[in-house]
């Protein structure tokens, strides 16, 4: 695809940013989605209560879950936030590109599609660790 002038190429860019942002926050939605449902502790969680009795370690499971669920929540209204962002970009990009929208947004689905795949190969890995960290 051939970009005919600067505002094209920025609408581009800034699209693809967006996007990429986007698939982001729906890995971060997935990985902690996972973790929740197989009762994993992610490492970023840094939550501490002193003590080892029963207590203490249903305390520890119940402010994990929480934190979770409010992770989850914050990465929810960002998602929201992006897609606005997107739908305008994309209505934008096909008043500026006159017909040829689809073929840039083919050629930015290619560009981000590797990004993506090591993200979620990472995490699988990430996930991996923390199942046998658990055991």
């Amino acid at each position: 695809m051939k970009i005919i002038n600067a505002q094209q190429a920025k609408i581009s860019n800034i699209y693809k940013n967006t996007r990429l942002k986007l698939l982001k926050t729906n890995v971060a939605i997935w990985f902690n989605k996972t973790c929740k449902m197989k009762v994993l502790k992610p490492d970023y969680f840094n939550i501490r209560i002193n003590g080892n009795t029963p207590q203490d370690r249903k305390m520890t499971r119940y402010a994990t879950r929480f934190r979770i669920d409010q992770e989850i929540q914050f990465l929810r209204r960002k998602k929201q936030h992006f897609n606005k962002q997107l739908y305008h970009l994309h209505l934008e990009g096909a008043w500026q590109h006159n017909g040829m929208w689809q073929h840039a947004i083919n050629n930015i689905d290619e560009q981000i599609n590797w990004v993506m795949e090591r993200k979620y190969f990472i995490l699988n890995k990430k996930l991996d660790k923390l199942l046998t960290k658990k055991k």
